[in-house]
């Protein structure tokens, strides 16, 4: 695969490159994405598109799409890639369902995204406040379809998991984020094997919910080491596989090792799918809630269409 880092010089003189022409963005302005940020204030929620500066969020926020991020603004975990803040997170806030499902609501929304930081403070980590949005969805909105990106609940008891799922999300997505061999300098908080066993739990548990997992390249992985990935999540049941480009938030954080071009992500998407993922979305640009709600058309499209072949 031919990777290509723009401008070695600049990258040896200041650590970090420019970004290549098919990675920029777009920044947010006009009245749809003013009005988007004013009530998540309104509503006291965060969403994750402003605090780990999504590169579309100009485009999702014109379209009055937003991912909301329950439990704070506040992460229990430090991920050398996440621009999330880390530290002593906040009282959970018994509000903050209703509030989703108000938002929701309000901006007519057909399908959410519900993600959250990592709560390792709270006895569950976080997954009854999962439940509560997704009932509070259900009660204020009941044609929104519900898709939730879950931090991996790391030494909390297995029912944490069984509660989310009982609670019948339409899409579960949790993120592998990299390979095994980065974990330690990428991810070092989570485990590679812990995270395949949470979304082969949620398929075991309930196969009618659609499994989601998202990777980052330009990290320093090895294409046969992404192969190795997909053929996991494979065995583990995963549905959809999103891949995108890794952008260091700042100059903080783990630096781009390379900039995958768009090429090779069409061939990356070429093999996920041989490999029989429902669906694939691979792109530069691409990130777990970007074009969700098409998204999920497309994947429930796809289930209807291979039922029909039985």
């Amino acid at each position: 695969m031919n990777q290509m880092v723009p401008n070695p010089a600049e990258a040896l003189v200041t650590g970090r490159v420019r970004k290549p022409d098919w990675i920029r963005v777009k920044a947010p302005t006009g009245a749809v994405v003013a009005a988007t940020r004013a009530l998540m204030r309104s509503k006291s929620l965060t969403t994750v598109c402003e605090e780990a500066a999504c590169p579309n969020i100009g485009e999702c926020w014109s379209k009055k799409h937003a991912t909301v991020m329950i439990l704070g603004d506040t992460c229990t975990r430090a991920c050398a890639f996440c621009n999330v803040k880390t530290g002593m997170p906040r009282a959970v806030d018994r509000m903050e369902p209703q509030n989703v499902a108000d938002a929701a609501a309000q901006m007519g929304l057909q399908h959410i995204v519900v993600t959250s930081v990592d709560r390792d403070d709270l006895p569950d980590g976080g997954a009854s406040q999962f439940v509560k949005v997704i009932e509070a969805l259900r009660r204020t909105t009941p044609g929104t379809t519900i898709e939730i990106l879950t931090p991996d609940f790391r030494n909390k008891a297995d029912s944490a998991i069984e509660a989310i799922v009982a609670a019948r999300p339409d899409v579960y997505n949790h993120n592998l984020e990299t390979v095994p061999r980065l974990y330690p300098t990428i991810r070092p908080g989570a485990r590679y094997y812990a995270s395949l066993r949470l979304l082969e739990q949620v398929k075991r548990l309930d196969p009618s919910i659609f499994t989601k997992s998202g990777v980052m390249v330009g990290l320093g992985e090895e294409r046969l080491e992404i192969h190795q990935v997909m053929d996991d999540m494979r065995s583990a049941g995963i549905d959809f596989l999103t891949m995108g480009q890794y952008l260091q938030p700042t100059p903080k954080h783990a630096k781009v090792a390379e900039f995958v071009p768009p090429a090779a992500f069409n061939a990356y998407a070429s093999i996920a799918r041989a490999k029989g993922f429902a669906l694939v979305a691979a792109s530069p640009l691409t990130r777990s809630s970007y074009h969700a709600g098409d998204d999920f058309a497309k994947l429930r499209a796809a289930r209807e269409a291979k039922l029909a072949k039985r």
